[in-house]
């Protein structure tokens, strides 16, 4: 067993895995990475299975101090991470020798880093998962949903292996505009026309308003002309429609029912991207079928084979 000392956290660092499935019925949200794409990589770099357990770490202010020799990876936002003050560059394992100290500052670009240990980091599985939902006191390191704090040990046990890093050309791009692919939902035509047009062709604005449940976005007023809705399920990334006009885009701990209007859903790809945009960044929609959104996923997927 190996053990990493935390030093330094806040409430966005979390211990986060792929997720909860199979418990929505329950009223029990998914939780788990938010940048999908940054974790399993961080973890293929490793060996692990891609949705195993790792750090999630948001907008820097996180450290912690090796008690052992060991391997680690990390991959996602480039959040200026040191070891021992030598500049370390994520995509990347590198060595953590007894003692060192690793450190993610603040962000230099995008905004969510992912910390990877040899088998996972060890964690009380809750509901099958130990992905961290603060809000339903879920998961964590403790079982209770809490963030990762000054002074708690992380554990694994995996095996050190070889130092690799991500292909170049396989590292996902974090531009200041994204294009978010949207797959179009089942009241995409009770819009006014005008407001189909500007959702898809005006910039979106992220609001500071934003958390692991969802982020708001601000732009035209979109108008919906169709009937009260009854409460229904709601997926991961879709884009509901509150009667003030302005979009948000539900994420990994949204509430699992709800009755506004939705344009449709982003597809994984696009809330991975989304993950890495900081407030006031600007986005725009691009409309989708979901026969191509599933190719491209699958496509995606086949990199990890």
């Amino acid at each position: 067993m190996k053990r990493l000392m935390i030093q330094a956290s806040t409430p966005l660092c979390q211990l986060q895995d792929a997720g909860r499935f199979g418990v929505r019925h329950l009223g029990v949200t998914q939780g788990g990475a938010l940048d999908w794409v940054a974790m399993q990589w961080a973890n293929w770099l490793l060996g692990n299975p891609l949705g195993a357990p790792v750090v999630e770490v948001a907008l820097g202010g996180f450290a912690w101090v090796a008690e052992q020799d060991c391997v680690l990876a990390l991959a996602g936002a480039d959040l200026d991470a040191r070891v021992d003050d030598q500049p370390l560059l994520p995509w990347r394992s590198f060595s953590l020798a007894k003692g060192q100290r690793l450190i993610l500052k603040q962000p230099k670009h995008g905004v969510r880093a992912y910390l990877a240990a040899p088998g996972g980091f060890l964690g009380d599985d809750v509901l099958g998962s130990c992905a961290t939902v603060v809000r339903e006191e879920l998961g964590g390191i403790d079982g209770r949903g809490s963030a990762l704090a000054k002074g708690q040990v992380l554990c694994f046990a995996g095996e050190s292996p070889a130092l690799r890093e991500v292909p170049a050309a396989l590292c996902p791009r974090y531009v200041a505009k994204p294009v978010l692919d949207l797959v179009m939902g089942a009241q995409i035509g009770e819009f006014s026309g005008t407001s189909l047009f500007e959702a898809f062709n005006r910039d979106w604005t992220l609001d500071s308003r934003a958390d692991r449940m969802g982020i708001r976005l601000l732009g035209p007023q979109l108008i919906y002309q169709g009937a009260p809705m009854i409460s229904e399920g709601i997926a991961l990334g879709a884009v509901q429609v509150p009667p003030d006009g302005q979009p948000i885009v539900l994420l990994n701990d949204r509430q699992t029912i709800g009755g506004y209007p939705r344009l449709g859903a982003l597809t994984p790809l696009a809330l991975a991207q989304l993950a890495q945009c900081m407030p006031g960044a600007q986005v725009r929609f691009r409309a989708v079928v979901q026969d191509q959104a599933w190719r491209e996923q699958q496509a995606y997927l086949d990199r990890w084979l």
